[in-house]
C-alpha cells in the first residue's frame, strides 16, 4: 500500500471524500434561490430558519476545534482529567444561558451582541466592545486555531507549519465566505458526525492498546493505576498544575467567568441560537449541545492521558515499533499528544480521524470568520462608514472583511510556536477581556440601575486591572485573576452608576417579565438529567 506524507492512499481517499462532501454541501446551501438576492438576515443569521438539531450540532462544531482536539488533549497529557471541567461545567452553563440569557436576546431581534449593547447602553460602548471582539477573534481565536491545526498537520503529515496553516485557511475560505452562516451551520451538522466518530476511534484504540487482552475496561484501569494524579478533578494546592486549575475554583470561582462569557456573550457561539426558528427551537438546541458537551472529554482528554501513560511506560512505547518513536510528546510540547496518537491508527481509520481533526479546525475557523464579518459589517461598517448600504453591499463587505481577517490570522499564527499548552494560552489571554464584558452584561441584564457611564468606565478599567493581577508577582492562578477582575469591574460599575444617576431605574433598563423565562417540559427534563449526570461524574472523579 503506497503512502504519502504518513497517510496511505486509502486514508487520502477518505479525507478527499470528506473535503468534497463539505465543500459540496457548503456551496449547495449557499446558492441563491431563483429571483432572490441574499439579504443580511440570510447571510449572517441563516434566514432565522434553523431547527434545534442544527443549532445544537453547530454549537458543538463551532466550539470543538483544534483548541480541544490538540490543545485540550495536550492539557490532558500534562494535567489530566481535571481539564475536563471546562467541558462538563459548560453543559451546566448552557442550561443557564438557554433559560435566562437567550430569551432576552431573541426578544430584541438582534444580529450581534454589540447591537444588544447599543440597545441597553449606548453606541460608544457598543463600538468599544465591537473592537475588543474583532481584535480577540483575529489575534487570539483565529490565530490559535490555525496554529494548532497547522501543528496537527505538521506532526501527522510532515507538512511545514506555514503551508499547513495556509491549506486550512483556504479550506475554510472556499465554502464559508460565499454562503455565510447557512453554509457554516449545515456543514457543521456533517462535521459533528466526523468529530464524534473520529474522536471515539482514537480514544478506543489508544485505551485498547494500553489494556491489551483486558480490553477497554482493563485499559482504563491500567491508566488510572499508572497515573492516578491524572484522574483527579479537583487539584490540591501542591499539585504542579494548580496554577492552571486552582482546586475548588473550577466549581465556584473563575471558571464560571470563562464559561458564562463564552457561551452567553460570545458572538460566534450565540449567533447560532439567534438564527433558530423560534426561542423553543433555540433552547432545545442548547440542551442537545449540553448533552454533547458531556461526552467531549472522552473524545479529547482521555487520549491525552493515554498518550501520557504510553510515553511513560517503556514496554508500551516499545510495542509501537519505529513509528511510535517519532515526535514523542513531552511536557514542554504537550500539544503533540493527540497528533502523535494518530500515527499508529490502522489504515483507513487514520483518514477518518484526520478528517475529524480537519472538521474540528475548519468548522471553528468558518464560525469565527462569519462572526468577525458580522460584527465588523453590522457594528462598524454600517454604523460609521456607510449607513445607507444595501443588503447586497453589506453581504459583500462581510465577505471581504472575513478574507482580510483570515489573512491577518495566517500571518500571526506561526508566531505562537513558543507556547507550551495552547489551550491554557487561549483561556488566559481571553481572560484579560472576558471578566469586564461579563460584568457589563450581568449587571446590564439584571440590575436596573446600571447605566452607560458605569458600564464604559467599568469595562475600560477591567483590562488594566487584569493586567495588574497578571504581571504583578502575586503568584495567583489566572482563573482567580478572572474572578477578582469580574468582582472589581462589577464594583466599579455599581459605584459609578449610583454616583452618576439620580434615577431609581436606568431609562434603557430591560423589563424582565417572569413569563419570559418559562421553559417547556423537554428543556426542563434535559436540564435535570444533565445536573444528575454532572453530580455523578464529579462524585466519581473528585
Amino acid at each position: 500500500m503506497s503512502s504519502y506524507l504518513g497517510l496511505s492512499s486509502i486514508d487520502i481517499a477518505v479525507f478527499v471524500i470528506y473535503v468534497l462532501i463539505i465543500i459540496g454541501v457548503g456551496l449547495f446551501v449557499s446558492r441563491n434561490k431563483k429571483g432572490h438576492t441574499k439579504t443580511t438576515e440570510d447571510y449572517f443569521l441563516a434566514g432565522k430558519s434553523l431547527p434545534w438539531w442544527a443549532v445544537g450540532s453547530s454549537l458543538i462544531a463551532a466550539n470543538i476545534s483544534a483548541e480541544q482536539f490538540i490543545g485540550m488533549s495536550g492539557s490532558g497529557y500534562s494535567i489530566g482529567l481535571a481539564i475536563a471541567s471546562y467541558e462538563w461545567m459548560s453543559a451546566l452553563t448552557l442550561i443557564i444561558v438557554g433559560k435566562y440569557f437567550l430569551p432576552i436576546f431573541i426578544s430584541k431581534g438582534i444580529y450581534t451582541i454589540p447591537e444588544f449593547v447599543e440597545q441597553r447602553f449606548n453606541k460608544n460602548l457598543k463600538t468599544i466592545l465591537a473592537v475588543f471582539w474583532i481584535a480577540l477573534y483575529v489575534f487570539v481565536n483565529l490565530t490559535s486555531v490555525l496554529y494548532l491545526g497547522g501543528l496537527a498537520l505538521q506532526t501527522i503529515l510532515g507538512i511545514p507549519l506555514v503551508y499547513s496553516i495556509l491549506g486550512l485557511a483556504l479550506f475554510a475560505l472556499v465554502y464559508s465566505i460565499y454562503g455565510g452562516l447557512s453554509a457554516v451551520v449545515w456543514t457543521d451538522v456533517i462535521q459533528v458526525f466526523f468529530l464524534i466518530v473520529g474522536g471515539l476511534i482514537t480514544t478506543v484504540i489508544a485505551v485498547l492498546y494500553i489494556g491489551g487482552t483486558d480490553g477497554l475496561l482493563g485499559g482504563l484501569s491500567r491508566m488510572a493505576a499508572a497515573a492516578p494524579e491524572h484522574f483527579t478533578m479537583i487539584l490540591d494546592q501542591d499539585n504542579p498544575q494548580y496554577m492552571n486549575l486552582p482546586g475548588i475554583a473550577v466549581l465556584i470561582g473563575g471558571l464560571w467567568v470563562a464559561n458564562l462569557y463564552y457561551w452567553g456573550f460570545n458572538q460566534y457561539i450565540i449567533q447560532r441560537t439567534l438564527a433558530a426558528k423560534s426561542i423553543g427551537e433555540a433552547q432545545k438546541g442548547i440542551v442537545f449541545a449540553a448533552f454533547l458537551k458531556l461526552i467531549v472529554p472522552f473524545l479529547v482528554v482521555i487520549p491525552g492521558i493515554a498518550a501520557y501513560v504510553i510515553t511513560n511506560d517503556s514496554g508500551l512505547l516499545a510495542g509501537l515499533g519505529d513509528i511510535g518513536q517519532t515526535n514523542i510528546p513531552t511536557f514542554a510540547h504537550a500539544d503533540k499528544a493527540y497528533p502523535w496518537l494518530t500515527q499508529f491508527l490502522p489504515i483507513g481509520l487514520k483518514g477518518m480521524v484526520f478528517a475529524a481533526l480537519a472538521a474540528a479546525i475548519v468548522s471553528s475557523l468558518a464560525s469565527m470568520l462569519n462572526s468577525t464579518a458580522t460584527i465588523f459589517t453590522m457594528d462598524i461598517y454600517k454604523e460609521y462608514i456607510s449607513p445607507d448600504s444595501s443588503d447586497s453591499r453589506l453581504v459583500n463587505v462581510g465577505r471581504a472583511s472575513a478574507i482580510i481577517a483570515l489573512i491577518i490570522a495566517c500571518i500571526v499564527a506561526p508566531m505562537l510556536g513558543g507556547i507550551g499548552q495552547a489551550f491554557q494560552y487561549i483561556q488566559e489571554y481571553t481572560g484579560l477581556v472576558s471578566p469586564g464584558i461579563l460584568a457589563v452584561f450581568l449587571l446590564g441584564l439584571f440590575w436596573h440601575k446600571t447605566n452607560s457611564k458605569g458600564a464604559i468606565v467599568g469595562v475600560l478599567l477591567s483590562i488594566p486591572f487584569a493586567l495588574f493581577l497578571k504581571f504583578m508577582p502575586l503568584n495567583m492562578p489566572f482563573l482567580d485573576q478572572m474572578m477578582y477582575t469580574l468582582l472589581f469591574t462589577m464594583a466599579v460599575i455599581v459605584l459609578v452608576s449610583l454616583g452618576s444617576s439620580t434615577s431609581a431605574v436606568d431609562k434603557k433598563a430591560i423589563d424582565l417579565d417572569p413569563e419570559m423565562f418559562k421553559t417547556d417540559k423537554m428543556f426542563n427534563l434535559g436540564a435535570y438529567a444533565i445536573l444528575i449526570i454532572l453530580a455523578v461524574l464529579y462524585s466519581v472523579f473528585w
